[in-house]
């Protein structure tokens, strides 16, 4: 199945935002040496041929009135001579914005459910390192047959994180659907927030735990040596979930979330399925989201990066031979840890460090939850998407991430939500066995 790309036109702002050319600076959070990755993702639509509007025209129209709020999205990232980014904001510039056509319904794929790898890569942009620093946004726009469409994204992570990036789109739909103005207007200055402190101190212990540092050592190179690293989703059943979580309870007495409960499992099915040497140390990594939770908090509308690493570090051999109920609860214990004093070390950490690779280690598994992201509000008139996918595999200093889902599909049974899991093509056989476990409700008692 071949996506036919037909033309590409930068879009400005529908009026001009600002008067003179201008620096904007980023957080010590947007310049995590490992959030200098672009983050790729896809949006599907269903429409009818009834509709006489063409979604690539509404789009764009309402991308134009967006970036007069949200112009940063469409300036040049460029390095300060201590190596971090800053935005470059000047007249004339623009988000590009790809017009694409593929003959073929979103049904045939099951509203991309069961699209192949090669036709989601063909939906979304891919921009180089160098093109997404002059261009850390590019969007595209992909027709079906049917009529149903995709929005396809590629953001520069420096610039925002998910919720950033949804609050932006959303800003884009809410202009789409005739409204005069956006409901939540964006921060654009950030160079009072998160900020180090003078002078910076690392007050939370816990970080030198999990942080390493060391300038020849890159994640994301190092992930390269995995070989190939497969994307796959599975459906969770919320019965299946439900009762994983009341077997934890009766063994532990303790209560766990969705997301501390299966990211255990899932964990320990990745470490297993890829047969990790017994003393390599192996990581838990997730992102909180940290708006609320510094003091004081970040105000509405702050649109940049806003979460913060976790971690969880065991023996492969401890996360084997342990109770699953106590891996959830190392899980959720390490919640308890973040605090403003934390996100404040971490920001001093980075810092004190900056230039001196800080890293997690090398067999991090990341894991994110974007089930509460506000996707389905991103209604450009025709309803919300019916499936949201994300295509990257750098995150959180890992090569194999793991995204929680919202459930797809326009039938309205909705039941469960999805796992995409990013693995390393040798240990995907083992780790379908133990997701089909999972879903047959045969946990194994040596499991837990």
């Amino acid at each position: 199945m071949q996506v036919q790309i037909s033309d590409t036109t930068v879009v400005v702002p529908s009026k001009p935002p600002f008067s003179d050319d201008h620096v904007l600076p980023l957080t010590h959070l947007d310049n995590d040496p490992n959030l200098r990755v672009t983050f790729r993702y896809v949006r599907a639509y269903v429409t009818t041929h009834s509709s006489s509007s063409d979604p690539f025209h509404v789009i764009s129209a309402a991308l134009s009135a967006a970036l007069v709020h949200y112009y940063p999205l469409a300036a040049s990232l460029r390095r300060r001579r201590e190596n971090r980014l800053e935005l470059f904001c000047s007249a004339g510039q623009g988000v590009p914005l790809i017009r694409a056509s593929v003959e073929s319904t979103l049904d045939s794929v099951s509203q991309l459910n069961d699209a192949e790898t090669q036709l989601l890569e063909q939906l979304v942009p891919d921009p180089d390192p160098d093109q997404a620093m002059v261009n850390p946004c590019v969007l595209q726009v992909t027709v079906f047959k049917c009529g149903g469409y995709t929005l396809g994204a590629a953001v520069n992570h420096s610039l925002c994180d998910g919720m950033g990036a949804t609050q932006f789109f959303n800003a884009m739909a809410e202009l789409a659907r005739g409204s005069g103005q956006i409901s939540v207007q964006p921060i654009l200055d950030r160079s009072g927030l998160l900020r180090p402190r003078d002078p910076p101190r690392v007050g939370a212990p816990v970080l030198h735990e999990f942080l390493s540092l060391d300038p020849k050592f890159s994640p994301y190179e190092h992930g390269k040596q995995l070989g190939p690293v497969l994307r796959e989703c599975f459906e969770v059943k919320d019965e299946s979930v439900e009762k994983f979580k009341t077997k934890l309870l009766k063994q532990s007495g303790l209560s766990f979330t969705t997301f501390e409960a299966l990211g255990a499992y899932i964990w320990r099915a990745k470490v297993k399925s890829s047969e990790i040497s017994m003393d390599e140390t192996v990581t838990f990594a997730y992102a909180l989201n940290v708006r609320k939770l510094v003091n004081p908090a970040l105000p509405v509308g702050y649109w940049g990066n806003g979460c913060i690493a976790m971690y969880v570090k065991l023996s492969a051999k401890e996360l084997m031979e342990k109770p699953m109920w106590e891996v959830a609860d190392r899980i959720k214990k390490s919640k308890s840890k973040a605090t403003d004093e934390y996100v404040r070390s971490f920001i001093d950490f980075q810092e004190l460090h900056y230039d001196e690779g800080i890293n997690a280690g090398k067999e991090v598994s990341g894991f994110t939850d974007w089930r509460h992201l506000q996707h389905s509000t991103v209604d450009f008139g025709w309803g919300g998407p019916v499936t949201v996918l994300p295509l990257s595999r750098n995150l959180l200093g890992s090569v194999e991430p793991c995204f929680f889902l919202p459930f797809s599909g326009s039938n309205g049974k909705k039941d469960g939500f999805k796992i995409m899991v990013n693995l390393r093509e040798s240990a995907m056989p083992g780790f379908r066995k133990e997701m089909d476990m999972f879903s047959s409700q045969e946990f194994g008692l040596s499991f837990l």
